[in-house]
């Protein structure tokens, strides 16, 4: 870039910092005051001009400083050449926090409300997706003469329990070869690879165990099959609250979209990659009512995308330390579910 397109990105710069601080206009004389540019106000007023000709700030009010546009915000992020790094206090308070979860429903919830107190934002994080999982072990308790509980665990640590009547007695040393034959089509194996084995089932049972076999695989299918609608943690809504002027006659409707948890799988699907922070800036959201946001989102495991987790909150946001914060929570629950 030349000199005065350098310069102009640092009246950008210095407008979105100062927008985002005091959620006030920004003028010229201001800009001056409080960044270090080395030029007059005139410069900075035709660097304004320039930027608000090109569509990356605007003017809100006659008389009234400039605010970024979707537009300005998009380049600031896409020029950030560093991401400010969490603190050695906040690095400490992820790794105490985290590090007391049990299991992994546990280590999502903790890393949603850590998520949410750090950015001050609305945080999901989206369960790890079972088409990526692979089956641990295959638990089968007897809780009556003709009941049992499924406890069905994954590699990335998580339990789905299902109890299913067999319709008659079953002995104890009945449960064991059950138990046995069902891990041993299903220890090891992707989820997606473990329904079709399940189906199989019942043909090759010995004829003693046919019945009690085909009512486990019937219900153990449902353990198998992703459930879209089960798969996200959702913490810190109230946070949008904080700032209603962000959401000009729209926060009603991003609340409305927020409890669609279709709407925010759909927010997250940009996490392809573990590690690999995606931006979606207002306008450049698909769902209408989420277009006064912006959403902050990241791949989390390690050599495997498990899910997605982000951010959702207005335009006027801190990017850079927002993005660090999904960043580390994101590399930390991926190596604690990845077992690393």
């Amino acid at each position: 870039m030349a000199n005065a397109d350098e310069r102009r990105f640092e009246v950008l710069r210095a407008i979105v910092a100062d927008y985002v601080a005091n959620q006030e206009p920004v003028g010229s004389k201001a800009i001056v005051d409080r960044h270090n540019l080395g030029v007059s106000s005139a410069t900075v007023r035709n660097d304004m001009a320039a930027l608000e000709e090109e569509g990356y700030i605007t003017q809100p009010h006659t008389s009234a400083g400039r605010i970024p546009t979707d537009k300005g915000y998009r380049l600031f992020v896409d020029r950030l050449s560093e991401i400010k790094p969490l603190s050695a206090a906040e690095r400490r308070a992820i790794t105490s926090f985290l590090d007391g979860a049990v299991d992994m429903e546990d280590v999502l919830r903790r890393s949603v409300r850590l998520l949410a107190q750090l950015t001050r934002q609305v945080a999901v994080v989206q369960y790890p997706m079972m088409t990526n999982s692979t089956v641990r072990h295959l638990e089968v308790v007897p809780l009556t003469a003709a009941r049992l509980m499924l406890v069905l665990i994954t590699d990335t640590g998580r339990v789905d329990q299902r109890t299913v009547d067999i319709g008659d007695v079953i002995t104890e040393e009945d449960v064991a070869r059950l138990r046995t034959s069902l891990n041993a089509a299903l220890a090891g194996r992707r989820l997606t690879e473990a329904a079709a084995r399940v189906a199989e089932l019942p043909e090759q049972a010995p004829a003693d165990l046919r019945d009690a076999t085909t009512r486990v695989c019937t219900v153990l299918v449902e353990s198998l099959v992703e459930h879209p609608e089960e798969r996200l943690v959702l913490g810190g809504t109230a946070n949008l609250t904080r700032n209603v002027a962000d959401f000009p006659g729209s926060l009603r409707q991003v609340l409305e979209a927020l409890e669609e948890q279709v709407v925010v799988l759909k927010l997250l699907a940009a996490a392809r990659n573990p590690g690999a922070v995606t931006v979606r800036i207002g306008e450049e959201n698909e769902d209408e009512q989420m277009r006064s946001t912006s959403v902050v989102s990241v791949g989390y495991g390690m050599d495997t995308l498990l899910g997605g987790m982000g951010i959702v909150g207005p335009t006027r946001m801190d990017y850079p330390s927002t993005i660090a914060a999904v960043r580390a929570v994101a590399n930390y629950v991926g190596q604690m579910l990845s077992g690393k």
